[in-house]
């Protein structure tokens, strides 16, 4: 089935219905939140499948000294001074008690991310439920298997849901997604924009495959400026090989 520009169209799993476009603090919830959960929760027990045997370890990285560093991935992010970290709330979707089992029951056994996918890295400017007059800057990076999505052959393919989720939030596409080369990597950048009282909210979610995985990088300011300074921060290099 095929979506718009041609993009074959997927159903979206819970990390890009739920931690894609996450409201700035502050701001108003909209009305449909409660549905939307609701939605997300029955996604979440449709989707959830044990991976394929021959599908790569997914590692969970680390951070250490204000770095996250993920070999696997070869991806190195330097977090700003002094944000906040909730990579595992965001995992656990603190609220959603049904998605909270699924992930649980999904885990690997040392605790680090299940094969299907998981938020790599959630950072903050401020506590998520912390309010302030302005966007609450935010880095979210998180990798989903492939084999969600049958069909996906290019990291291209993955904004026709992004999209449609985008506009269903309200956001508005500032261009066609189009390539950025990061390192030694080259991936697919989208950027959208929503008007948030008198401020506009401003993200950018750049995506490549890798070892079975859809990994996306997702960047939240109230500038423009602001988003770029945080896509600077990232850096990709070679990947390790399973096992390394």
């Amino acid at each position: 089935m095929r979506g718009m520009n041609g993009w074959v169209r997927f159903v979206p799993i819970p990390l890009i219905a739920v931690l894609l476009f996450v409201p700035p603090s502050g701001a108003q919830q909209p009305p449909e939140g409660q549905s939307t959960s609701s939605n997300t929760s029955s996604s979440a027990r449709h989707v959830r499948k044990p991976a394929p045997v021959a599908e790569a370890r997914l590692e969970a990285g680390s951070v250490s000294n204000g770095v996250y560093r993920n070999p696997a991935f070869g991806v190195t992010y330097k977090i700003p001074p002094g944000w906040v970290l909730r990579t595992a709330e965001m995992n656990a979707r603190e609220g959603d008690s049904t998605a909270k089992r699924d992930f649980e029951a999904d885990a690997r056994p040392d605790g680090g991310c299940p094969h299907t996918g998981c938020v790599l890295l959630a950072a903050f400017s401020r506590p998520p439920d912390a309010r302030g007059e302005d966007v609450n800057a935010s880095i979210l990076i998180a990798a989903e298997s492939a084999a969600t999505y049958p069909g996906l052959r290019d990291a291209v393919q993955y904004f026709g849901p992004v999209s449609e989720i985008a506009q269903a939030r309200g956001f508005e596409a500032a261009d066609d997604p189009y390539q950025l080369v990061v390192g030694s990597k080259t991936l697919v950048r989208g950027d959208f924009q929503k008007d948030v009282g008198t401020r506009v909210m401003r993200q950018s979610t750049l995506v490549i495959l890798a070892r079975g995985y859809v990994v996306s990088f997702t960047f939240i300011g109230g500038t423009q400026d602001e988003v770029e300074e945080l896509v600077a921060g990232l850096s990709l290099a070679g990947a390790t090989t399973p096992g390394h």
